[in-house]
């Protein structure tokens, strides 16, 4: 640090130094005259304007460059832009709404009212059916346009579309699922708040419209059952709804007809069809479309041929060639149980394979 009397800037280039030099003090250069406070008036200033032989000179300005100047007002520019644009943005996020409601579900069985049809191979029979004009597969249930919603990007409706086949595709038409060998692939595509009904419908089963393994996929009992051909026939359609800013509804409504036989008899026993109707509602907020799962908020099934009297809470146990419904309704209702109603219809003979 300068001592009092050192110029601002420090010592003037060739003025001689050391603390001995006595006329130190005063030795003035430019950067110490511009940096005094006082500022004597000239002659000429004293004599035609009357000033005071001293006056006081205003305070230089030190502020920012103009370049820092530039660069914070572009800053401030573009804050702002970034804040109107989110504000305005159609799709910008909305407050999370995530919802714990379980899977409500239903399965009635369709009960035939004679013998149930049959023949030598699937062909033939989806030839004699209504299925003869049905895809094969998810070819069924094609993907339809997508187009954005009030809150929802065109491709965030594409991506709740697809995860919503992706369950049809596993939960109706893998054989490994149909056959009961396997539930990952259907559990992987559950969100996880729902986890927990689903685990519990595979470990206990129960017939009370939440923990039923056949509301959440189609599967045969493996030890009564056997798939009688790969081509699955399909038909259906899935739309999409915006149900409020922070959820997409996909519902899937489906009819699926699989060939069928007893297990274990592979070309020794008749074919028989199997028909099942089935709706189901998703729902997806922006996190399960970001990671391709989904709610499963409700699950209704028609199948037959089925006898009212059957158990198809953990599996579906179709009536095969030539086997009649037992007699009798379905079983009793107790009004003081918890156990969802049992419902039954009849299957129409014009759903069946023409004899």
């Amino acid at each position: 640090m300068g001592r009092p009397g050192d110029p601002p800037e420090g010592t003037p280039e060739g003025a001689p130094g050391g603390a001995e030099d006595e006329y130190r003090s005063v030795v003035f250069d430019e950067s110490f005259v511009r940096a005094a406070r006082l500022q004597e008036s000239s002659a000429r200033e004293r004599v035609s304007d009357h000033a005071p032989a001293v006056r006081r000179r205003p305070p230089l300005r030190r502020g920012l460059p103009r370049q820092a100047m530039v660069l914070l007002l572009l800053l401030a520019v573009a804050f702002g832009t970034a804040v109107f644009m989110g504000l305005r943005h159609p799709y910008g996020a909305a407050p999370v709404k995530r919802s714990t409601e379980p899977l409500r579900m239903s399965v009635v069985p369709l009960a035939p009212r004679g013998p149930v049809p049959g023949a030598p191979d699937a062909r033939t029979l989806y030839a004699r059916s209504p299925a003869a004009r049905f895809a094969v597969g998810l070819a069924g249930i094609p993907l339809p346009p997508s187009q954005p919603t009030a809150h929802f990007s065109d491709s965030q409706v594409l991506a709740a579309l697809d995860t919503a086949r992706k369950y049809v595709l596993h939960s109706a038409l893998d054989p490994d699922v149909l056959t009961g060998r396997e539930v990952r692939p259907v559990r992987a595509l559950i969100a996880a708040d729902q986890l927990d009904q689903f685990d519990r419908s595979m470990d206990a089963p129960a017939a009370d419209g939440r923990h039923a393994p056949t509301g959440w996929m189609i599967r045969f009992d493996p030890a009564r059952t056997a798939l009688a051909a790969d081509d699955i026939r399909t038909r259906g359609a899935l739309t999409v709804t915006e149900t409020d800013a922070a959820t997409l509804q996909v519902v899937a409504d489906g009819t699926f007809v699989y060939a069928v036989r007893a297990a274990g008899t592979e070309g020794k026993t008749p074919v028989s069809l199997f028909t099942v109707r089935r709706e189901l509602t998703f729902r997806f907020d922006r996190d399960t479309l970001r990671i391709g799962q989904t709610r499963l908020t409700v699950s209704s099934t028609q199948a037959g041929p089925l006898s009212c009297t059957a158990d198809t809470g953990a599996y579906l146990r179709p009536l095969l060639a030539g086997e009649h419904a037992e007699a009798g309704g379905p079983p009793g209702t107790d009004p003081y149980g918890t156990a969802a109603p049992a419902l039954c219809g009849t299957l129409a003979d014009t759903a069946q394979p023409r004899g």
